[in-house]
């Protein structure tokens, strides 16, 4: 049955995914129902979808080879449950902003133009990204589509951290450290906020948003200091499949020795590396840890993906002065008490020390009372704050 109510629909589009939400049209969107289209052109893509009481309204396989299948099966399963008239706007979440684009924008012509003019900043999520927003125009002509860049949460970062140290001509090309999972940080901050009072995520604070893409962000007075991915999302530490910061020695070595090409290394960088190269069976942590104590390959890509991680805590703690809050979110921040622990197993130096009940039982706050670092466990909602700021920008009421 079709209820006649205000829509704003969050799309969340990944290199091999749709995330979605329906949300209640307002200054704090409330979820109507949400899911996700999974390993989209590849096996075993799956439909799912559920209201916020978690009763489950779709999951199913589907064929779906590529984003522009997958966008279609998800228009006609949402205009099933809801009148195209309700529909109120449509955002979307936008990998890379480039340098002009520092907050949300009101989708148009010229605004594609020029979103299609930085691809090959990120080849690998951009042209998926604008097909989805072109589909949706299409199906839903009259509805007004608005761009929520990842990379403008972190713009108000200081100069000397958005630097990279190559010719300073290349800063005028938009060469630069920009960072990601802005949408993310952006409710991580404001959820901190409405938990732990504005005091708290006022102070120096550090959030790691720990899946298969991964990134920590420190920030002071609520403002972004650095962040670890910085050009493109494959920098950083390793991730599922990325890299992370590399010697460029590296690439340069690799590119005259096995002549690889700049595709060729990109398709590595992305795709072959991080947890799955070091580990050679699986880039998703759940099966690392299954299999680690009989593989001492999948044993190190743990180690270091943790090792890599509490490095990262540690320097951004040196660039905050200190650290009073320590988030975790993501896939594998919310979901693995044992890579929590491990992350945090050697910075009792700076006052992180966990309840291993409490972090087992995945608890808001991990901590203990007595420590100096509030830490904390917060589910991300990329799809509520895509909703959020299209409101914010649409002035919503």
């Amino acid at each position: 049955m079709k209820n006649r109510q205000a829509r704003i629909l969050a799309i969340n589009g990944g290199s091999s995914s749709i995330k979605f939400g329906v949300f209640e049209s307002g200054p704090h969107p409330q979820c109507v129902f949400s899911g996700s289209i999974d390993r989209i052109g590849r096996a075993g893509t799956r439909f799912r979808a559920g209201d916020p009481d978690q009763h489950q309204l779709a999951d199913e396989a589907v064929d779906a080879p590529d984003h522009a299948v997958a966008a279609k099966l998800l228009i006609g399963w949402l205009t099933e449950r809801f009148a195209e008239s309700d529909l109120t706007a449509i955002g979307h979440r936008l990998v890379h902003g480039g340098p002009d684009y520092l907050g949300e924008q009101l989708i148009d012509d010229r605004l594609l133009t020029a979103v299609r003019r930085i691809i090959p900043f990120d080849p690998e999520h951009l042209p998926a990204e604008i097909q989805l927003i072109e589909i949706f125009a299409e199906k839903f002509p009259g509805v007004p589509q608005v761009a929520c860049f990842d990379t403008a949460f972190h713009h108000r970062m200081p100069t000397v951290a958005k630097m990279l140290p190559i010719p300073r001509r290349y800063w005028e090309k938009g060469i630069r450290r920009y960072g990601f999972h802005g949408i993310s940080y952006a409710f991580l901050i404001e959820e901190l906020g409405r938990r732990a009072g504005a005091n708290v995520a006022g102070g120096r604070v550090i959030l790691a948003h720990l899946g298969n893409g991964a990134s920590i962000t420190a920030l002071h007075a609520g403002k972004p200091v650095d962040t670890s991915m910085g050009f493109t999302p494959t920098g950083g530490f390793p991730m599922g499949t990325r890299s992370g910061d590399l010697d460029p020695g590296v690439l340069t070595y690799l590119s005259r020795s096995e002549e690889l090409s700049g595709n060729d290394l990109g398709r590595m960088l992305n795709f072959q590396s991080g947890l799955l190269g070091i580990s050679e069976t699986s880039g998703d942590m759940g099966d690392l840890l299954d299999n680690e104590t009989s593989d001492s390959r999948s044993a190190e890509a743990i180690e270091m993906f943790c090792y890599r991680v509490r490095q990262w805590i540690g320097a951004f703690t040196a660039a905050l002065g200190g650290l009073d809050v320590l988030v975790f979110s993501g896939g594998i921040g919310e979901n693995s008490g044992v890579v929590r622990a491990r992350i945090c197993e050697g910075l009792g130096f700076l006052g992180v020390t966990i309840d291993p009940e409490a972090n087992a039982a995945g608890c808001g706050v991990i901590s203990y009372a007595s420590g100096s670092v509030n830490v904390q466990v917060i589910p991300t909602d990329e799809e509520r704050m895509i909703a959020t700021l299209v409101c914010r920008t649409l002035g919503c009421d």
